[in-house]
């Protein structure tokens, strides 16, 4: 076991996503999970059935105990829901510690996880902290005020996301349609493509919060940012290929599935 991730997010009960799909991608890549849990959810396949918020004490107080004595490698930071859970999660975030934002806004189903009200805290405090931003194009949209009609139009978003502040941005291009999936890995020195195979399934549930912490325990195992993309990449799309089939509605991954990391692109 290499690397150890503290995960700052919601908790999904039908474990698809949130807290429990950050446990089981870090722990199936070789790392080590830690949690501050930042609100529960009454959830499955079909979608979000109600919130209860942590108390903001009490988040600041699992994210110090673990810092103060397990130490983190790299933070990943999900649901955070209103301005003030933001505020509180950035006012524990060490310094020097490679942090993965997901800017998790809307849940598969449609719910509202993030309140309007705090996108503008979102942009002010924690994107310029973030080392890796991971929106998806419906996330982008809302940060930036741009549109995304097209792959053609991924590249001006990426780089007006990096302008806020994080110092990479992987957008995932997976709300366009077409047959091929395109994500764009954004930072100061360029931007590269990432391509693969767009597979035709409801069982997708989660898949943004798996890429993201799958992201991070690359990072907190020291590879390079390229290297923790393309693995995390490789990861989901075999997980949604091995994909159990549960639930009605949209499905979860399978997270303990294996992969060959000799084939990595």
């Amino acid at each position: 076991m290499k690397g150890r991730v503290l995960i700052v997010a919601g908790s999904d009960s039908g474990g698809g996503a949130g807290i429990q799909a950050d446990i089981k991608a870090v722990t199936a890549l070789g790392g080590f999970a830690a949690t501050a849990i930042t609100a529960l959810t009454a959830q499955n396949t079909l979608g979000v059935h109600g919130v209860l918020p942590i108390p903001l004490d009490f988040i600041r107080q699992q994210m110090r105990v673990v810092l103060d004595d397990i130490g983190a490698d790299a933070i990943k930071t999900g649901m955070l829901h209103d301005s003030a859970t933001i505020e509180a999660v950035c006012a524990e975030l060490p310094d020097g510690v490679p942090l993965v934002a997901d800017p998790v806004m809307i849940a598969k189903g449609g719910h509202s996880l993030l309140q309007d009200a705090a996108v503008s805290t979102l942009r002010r405090l924690l994107l310029p902290r973030a080392t890796v931003l991971t929106p998806n194009l419906p996330e982008a949209e809302v940060l930036t005020g741009m549109k995304i009609r097209s792959a053609a139009d991924m590249p001006a978003v990426g780089r007006a996301l990096l302008a806020l502040g994080p110092r990479a941005v992987l957008l995932k291009g997976g709300h366009l349609e077409g047959d091929r999936l395109v994500d764009l890995l954004v930072t100061a020195e360029g931007i590269e493509s990432f391509e693969g195979e767009r597979i035709a399934t409801r069982h997708t549930h989660g898949t943004g919060c798996t890429m993201a912490s799958a992201v991070a325990a690359g990072l907190a195992q020291r590879l390079s940012l390229h290297d923790a993309v393309a693995r995390a990449r490789a990861y989901v799309l075999a997980a949604i290929k091995a994909a159990p089939g549960y639930g009605a509605g949209h499905g979860p991954l399978d997270h303990g599935v294996t992969f060959d990391e000799g084939k990595l692109a």
